[in-house]
C-alpha cells in the first residue's frame, strides 16, 4: 500500500473557522505540550499523572499520552530499533500538536532518549508551546526502583537496546523544567510544575 507524501501537491491544509485561539479561550487556558523525558523508572508517568490530576481538580482541560499506552494502538506496529523509536516519537509529536491545536494542555511521558528527536517535536510547535520536563533521576535510583523489572531483564541480556544499559540516553541540556525526581516527593515535583506553568501563563 502506498500513501501520499505530505508534500503531495494535491494535499492542502484546510484552515477551519474555529481555531486554536478560540478553543483555548473557551477552556480559559493556554495550549502547551509538556514533554516528560527521563530514564525508565525515573517517574515520568507518575509525575505526569499526578500533575494531570491536580490540573483537572483546578478545572483545566488536559490529555496524558503515555508511552506504553500509545504502543497498544497508534504505534503498535513499531518495535524498539532506533528507526522505530524515532518514528514513535514523530507520531506522538504530531498527535500532541493536534491536541494542542484543540486547546488542550498535553502531557507526554516518553523516555525519548535522543535530543534530536525531542527537538523535532519542539520544532513542530509554536515558540514557547513545547515545555521540556526532565524527570531527573540517576540510573542507580531508577535501577533500584525498577517497577517493571526491565533493568533486571536488560542486565541479564533478555532485553536489547535498553536505554541506560546498552542504549544511550541524552539528558536535556536546558529543559524548561528540571525535576530532581530522586530527591523530592511527588507532591513537591507537581508543585514545581504548577509554578512553572503559572509563570508561563499556561494556567492562572
Amino acid at each position: 500500500m502506498t500513501f501520499p507524501s505530505a508534500k503531495d501537491e494535491n494535499i492542502v491544509w484546510h484552515q477551519h473557522a474555529i481555531d486554536k485561539t478560540f478553543r483555548a479561550e473557551l477552556k480559559k487556558q493556554k495550549p502547551a505540550v509538556l514533554w516528560f523525558t527521563g530514564l525508565s523508572g525515573a517517574g515520568k508517568s507518575t509525575v505526569a499523572g499526578a500533575l494531570e490530576n491536580e490540573l483537572a481538580k483546578q478545572g483545566y482541560h488536559t490529555y496524558l499520552l503515555d508511552g506504553d499506552n500509545v504502543r497498544h494502538g497508534l504505534c503498535s506496529d513499531l518495535g524498539f530499533s532506533e528507526q522505530d523509536r524515532r518514528e514513535n516519537i514523530r507520531r506522538i509529536g504530531e498527535l500532541a500538536k493536534l491536541m494542542a491545536d484543540a486547546g488542550l494542555i498535553v502531557l507526554s511521558a516518553f523516555i525519548s532518549p535522543h535530543r534530536a528527536e525531542r527537538q523535532l517535536v519542539r520544532d513542530m510547535l509554536p515558540e514557547g508551546e513545547f515545555i521540556e520536563v526532565f524527570v531527573n533521576a540517576d540510573l542507580s535510583v531508577c535501577e533500584q526502583r525498577d517497577p517493571k523489572g526491565l533493568y533486571k531483564k536488560a542486565r541479564a541480556g533478555e532485553i536489547r537496546n535498553f536505554t541506560g544499559i546498552d542504549s544511550a540516553y541524552e539528558a536535556p541540556l536546558e529543559p524548561e523544567i528540571d525535576l530532581p525526581a530522586g530527591e523530592k516527593s511527588i507532591e513537591e515535583l507537581v508543585a514545581q510544575c504548577l509554578d512553572a506553568l503559572k509563570s508561563r501563563s499556561v494556567i492562572s
